[in-house]
């Protein structure tokens, strides 16, 4: 069949079928013509074998593949002799039964009906061990947080922290890195914080455990409870993509947010900014001597609030805030409310330019801006970093030139040749002096310990994140070999280790960290991979494969998934760099991709010594060359829409 006559065909098909449906069985089949795959069950972009049978005929077939949201995924020419044929297929477009059709040169269709199913599970795959088992690793190192339990009746999932065992929204929010890969049910445990919420608005740090007798608490020094809450809904609703059940919590988001913008113990008229009790970062126990709970008159570390309360803004509340009020703009306009988006919007920006002015101070955020002037000895706080400024890096809140001051900023540290710490992953650097936060006793106290300048693999995990997308490329990779070293020393993972490289002994303390393991694996699929959804169960996606930065091993070939297990929303690609021989010789980079969603934005990095790009062809047809810099990185730029996209750049 020649090409004009499989267009025509083709055409006319599209039209009888209709437009988004799954293709019908509208022709009988021929008697003694059939297909059927080698496999039953396919992956995208892997190859599969489908073999032809037409009864008593020689020549050539055609076969063409519709996914099954009904779209047009591929067409095939088969060679049959003495009526037997077969043709290597690449499965392409949405999950579930995809449907084909086998026609003959005359346009006679002899056979139809369902080809194979097609499903996809997320990994990563290029020939370097540290990146290919990071997601195995990770999903065994969470299977020991999931919690699971009734609660009002209900089944309620959530994920602990390594220290506690309960559910904190906190820790449950930052394993949502990971575990939207491989969990069914994200709802329970917002749910349960919906149904926990207060009048005012407020939340609980943790959702009750009844077989134990702890109801829901909250630690009054707390902030960033209701941010968090509603950036968690947001992310739910983008992996599931169920807008109905985000509309249904919209106005428990709407309070949390309000509360926070209203309560004189969390909004600072002074600033217009969220204010706290001066914690360490974003931790939740006060500045000051150990002193005693209020219910049991034990000594305890200062988690409350009273006349003795030292008040000051906290950079990481409000880049969490303002991300979080980001968010609730886009679902309120998914709500029909541009207007009231609009407002949100507003109110992010104007944060952003208040908190800029009172904490930037050109390579970070201070850690701590005090409401009242007091001095605290032993520690020079004009040089304290701490680590919301690697989670800040992430937030989509930054100029791209604040998030590169920050990386520089810890890659200065990483290389101050006085470094003692085994990595740059400080909860906070320098650390506050022995006894300056009273723990009574427990671990923290001292410098090096736990969130008092104890090394985080949760801040390792948001540095490498936040290096891949401003232009720190190798810096990101760099990360991720370090971890997988960590990790392979003893084949666990803590939420916190001395400088020195050691792990406290504390009997319940798990060595499974997920928050830190969570943010690895994120820097991984959004970050190296650079698998990025940008509209509800990656309807639409973003492609940035860096492959290309990697500064320990020369990785040429890659092949990539990312599916959430709650939705049948995924994207895959396969992309292959040939590089060029010799300096002035072509070379080439191949990206292929398919998706569940409508549209995709490719950014394919360039080598660096890449003098010049020659030619970008999408689907085999030239585009226009359109190029992003972010500092020495350099990246083509192809939008793409439908199941088949094949994009080749062309450079010297």
């Amino acid at each position: 069949m020649s090409h004009p006559q499989r267009l025509v065909l083709l055409i006319l098909l599209l039209i009888g079928l209709g437009v988004g449906a799954l293709p019908p069985e509208r022709v009988r089949a021929q008697a003694g013509a059939s297909f059927s795959s080698t496999n039953a069950v396919v992956a995208p972009l892997v190859p599969t074998l489908v073999h032809a049978n037409v009864a008593n005929y020689t020549g050539t077939a055609t076969l063409l593949i519709f996914d099954a949201a009904g779209r047009f995924a591929g067409e095939y020419s088969i060679n049959l002799v003495g009526g037997f044929g077969s043709v290597e297929v690449l499965p392409r477009g949405s999950l579930g039964n995809h449907w084909a059709a086998l026609l003959l040169p005359d346009g006679r269709q002899v056979a139809n009906g369902t080809v194979y199913r097609l499903d996809a599970q997320t990994m990563v795959q290029t020939g370097v061990a540290p990146f290919d088992q990071l997601f195995g690793r990770v999903r065994e190192f969470m299977a020991s947080k999931r919690l699971s339990y009734q609660l009002d009746d209900r089944t309620v999932v959530g994920y602990r922290s390594p220290d506690s065992p309960l559910i904190w929204l906190r820790d449950h929010y930052y394993q949502n890195r990971a575990f939207r890969y491989f969990e069914g049910d994200l709802v329970s445990l917002v749910e349960a914080n919906q149904r926990a919420q207060r009048p005012d608005g407020s939340l609980p740090d943790f959702v009750a455990r009844p077989e134990w007798g702890i109801p829901a608490l909250r630690t009054p020094v707390e902030a960033d409870v209701e941010f968090l809450y509603v950036q968690l809904i947001y992310e739910t609703w983008q992996t599931t993509g169920d807008t109905a059940w985000m509309l249904r919590l919209l106005p428990s988001a709407q309070r949390a947010i309000n509360y926070t913008l209203t309560s004189p113990e969390r909004w600072s008229r002074q600033h217009d900014l969220v204010m706290r009790p001066f914690t360490i970062d974003t931790w939740d126990f006060a500045y000051g001597p150990t002193t005693r709970d209020p219910n049991t008159g034990e000594p305890a570390p200062r988690h409350w609030i009273d006349e003795h309360t030292k008040w000051g803004i906290f950079h990481g509340d409000n880049t969490g805030l303002a991300e979080a009020l980001r968010s609730l703009a886009v679902m309120e306009e998914a709500a029909g409310r541009p207007d009231l988006a609009a407002q949100w919007r507003n109110l992010a920006n104007d944060s952003m330019v208040r908190l800029n002015r009172l904490s930037w101070n050109g390579n970070f955020y201070t850690h701590h801006v005090k409401l009242v002037p007091y001095q605290v000895p032993g520690v020079d706080e004009a040089r304290q970093l701490s680590l919301s400024n690697a989670i800040a890096l992430n937030r989509g809140v930054l100029t791209l030139a604040q998030g590169r001051a920050i990386l520089a900023e810890y890659q200065r540290r990483l290389n101050d040749p006085q470094r003692t710490a085994f990595a740059e992953w400080y909860s906070i650097d320098p650390p506050f002096p022995p006894g300056a936060f009273g723990l009574a006793g427990r671990l923290g106290e001292r410098p090096g310990e736990y969130v008092n300048g104890g090394v985080m693999p949760l801040v390792g995990g948001e540095l490498s994140r936040g290096a891949f997308r401003h232009g720190y490329e190798s810096y990101g990779f760099d990360i991720l070999y370090r971890y997988d070293q960590l990790i392979r020393r003893t084949g666990s993972t803590y939420l916190w280790y001395y400088p020195t490289g050691g792990v406290a002994e504390v009997d319940h303390f798990l060595p499974t960290d997920g928050w830190g393991s969570s943010a690895m694996l994120g820097a991984l699929i959004e970050g190296a991979a650079g698998i990025e959804n940008r509209g509800l169960k990656f309807s639409a996606a973003t492609l940035s494969p860096r492959w290309l930065a990697d500064p320990r091993n020369r990785i040429n070939d890659a092949y990539a998934v990312a599916r959430y297990a709650a939705a049948d929303g995924y994207v895959a690609y396969r992309w292959h760099h040939a590089p060029a021989a010799t300096r002035g010789v072509e070379g080439q980079l191949h990206l292929e991709a398919t998706s569940s969603g409508a549209t995709l934005l490719l950014r394919v990095l360039l080598p660096p010594q890449a003098e010049r790009v020659t030619q970008v062809l999408l689907n085999g047809q030239p585009v226009p060359l359109r190029l992003e810099t972010l500092g020495a990185s350099r990246y083509v730029l192809v939008e793409a829409g439908g199941p088949l996209v094949k994009v080749q750049v062309t450079y010297r």
